[in-house]
This record gives C-alpha cells, structure tokens and sequence, in this order.
C-alpha cells in the first residue's frame, strides 16, 4: 500500500540518530520533504545527505528543544525550510545526563530536566506548528513515547512518568484538536535495535563472560521481555508504523497509543 504521502512536510525531532532518524528516512522515501533535527551539527547534516542521496528531500534545524527559545526557533528554521510543516514528530527526549537510575539517589530537580526534554520540548514546539496545521485544515502530531510510561521500573523516577505524561497529552491534545482535520497518535517501541541498546547488550554479554557475543546477551534478555514475537525490534518497524500514522490512510486513527514492542506490554492499552 502507497502511503500518498508526496508533498507532504514533516519535522521529526531528535533525527539524528537512531529512532528518529529512521522516520526521517522512511517518510522521506515515501515522499515527504523532511526537517532533520539534532543538536550536533555534523550528525543533522549526515542524515539529510543521506536522504538526499537517496532522491529525497530534507533540510536541517539545530537547536536544544528543551528550553522554549530553542524549541521556537527550531520550528520556525523548520516552518521556513519547506514553506511549513504539516507532521510534527516528537521523538527527541531522553532520561538525566547524569546515568543514575535511582529513585533515592537521583536528585528531584533531575527529574524536571527529564520531564523538560520529553514533555515541555513537545509542548513548546505543538504549540509553535499545530496553529498552521488548523488553519491548513490537515495535520499530524506523532508523540514517540516508550513501554516505560505504561510499564513502571524501580529505577527510573524521572524517564517512565516522562513518557507517560507523552501518552497522556497525546490523547488529550486529540481531544483538543476534534474536527480540525489534524489527528494525534502516541508510538509506544519496547525493545529497538539502535546503538543504545547495541552498547547495552555488548555490556551485558561481557559481565557474563561472553565477550563479543551480542547474539547470546540478546536471546538472553528476550526471554525476560514477554514478548510473544522472538526478535529484538529493528528501527523500521517503528518507522513504519509512524509512516502509517502520518498518512491520509490514517485519518481515522487519532487518540491511539500504539504498542511497537512485539507483544511485550501486559497491557491493554
């Protein structure tokens, strides 16, 4: 299925790498003129060229999202790159800078920088491109979030509340927009291949004496996921999914929290 996605324009945040990155090439495949984010130049500008190389169209916007002159100014370089933006991707977040995941030991004002990269960043820039997606009568909000908002862990006060709160704004932020032509949808991946996890798992394999063997730690750590489909998850199947959700085809889709995580989450919704 043709996802009719020509001529589109979309800002996909935190692209240049990982997740975000493979939306940015998936949509531009499908033909959408896509706004690159990150806030390292030399990475924002590697993935647009490899957009372009590929027959795509992309443009780059570097700024820190967290801070509302930051977020503003990126979506008004990403609103100018294309002449506006009709699908807004959040996925640029992440937990504390510190690597402390405690919920004793990781101070309570890091847990407002969290809830700053994930939520306020979304927040600025929904507020600063969805007014011109009303007046266009035709727009997409696509919140990446994480199973950690529905599934809680011991360790993490600042990151899963995060992501929850993403799911939360999703659903509202669709009530808000109801009639407007504009649907809101929440992507919710589990476990995703992506240099993060590859790190994790090259950890993992060498505190067990298999140094090297990404391959043991991987099929170690799936048997304690749950997950009913027996792979780790690939950075295009998030894609896709977001792919989908951006399309006309998906005009009846709004409100959703969609599971990426292969069967994972013991939950509903």
């Amino acid at each position: 299925m043709k996802f009719n996605l020509e001529g589109k324009r979309a800002l996909v945040t935190g692209s240049s790498s990982g997740i975000g990155a493979g939306i940015a090439m998936a949509l531009a495949a499908e033909g959408v003129s896509v706004v690159v984010h990150g806030r390292n130049v030399r990475r924002v500008e590697s993935v647009a060229a490899e957009i372009r190389a590929g027959g795509g169209r992309a443009d780059t916007a570097v700024g820190d999202l967290a801070a509302e002159e930051g977020a503003v100014g990126v979506a008004q370089t990403a609103a100018a790159a294309f002449d506006g933006i009709d699908i807004l991707v959040n996925n640029a977040g992440g937990a504390s800078a510190t690597g402390v995941q405690s919920w004793f030991e990781l101070p309570v004002a890091e847990w407002g920088v969290t809830y700053q990269r994930n939520v306020l960043s979304a927040g600025y820039l929904i507020h600063a491109l969805v007014p011109a997606m009303k007046e266009n009568g035709w727009g997409r909000v696509i919140q990446i979030a994480s199973a950690a908002g529905i599934i809680p862990t011991s360790g993490q006060p600042d990151y899963g509340p995060s992501k929850a709160a993403m799911i939360n704004m999703g659903m509202g932020l669709s009530k808000a927009l109801a009639g407007t032509g504009i649907t809101v949808n929440t992507v919710m991946p589990g476990m995703i291949m992506t240099d993060g996890l590859r790190n994790f798992l090259r950890i993992f394999a060498e505190r067990r004496g298999w140094a090297g063997d990404l391959e043991r730690a991987a099929e170690y750590v799936l048997k304690g996921t749950g997950q009913t489909v027996h792979r780790i998850g690939q950075v295009s199947d998030v894609a896709y999914a977001v792919a989908l959700l951006a399309s006309p085809h998906a005009e009846f889709f709004s409100g959703m929290n969609l599971h990426i995580d292969g069967g994972a989450t013991g939950s509903i919704y």
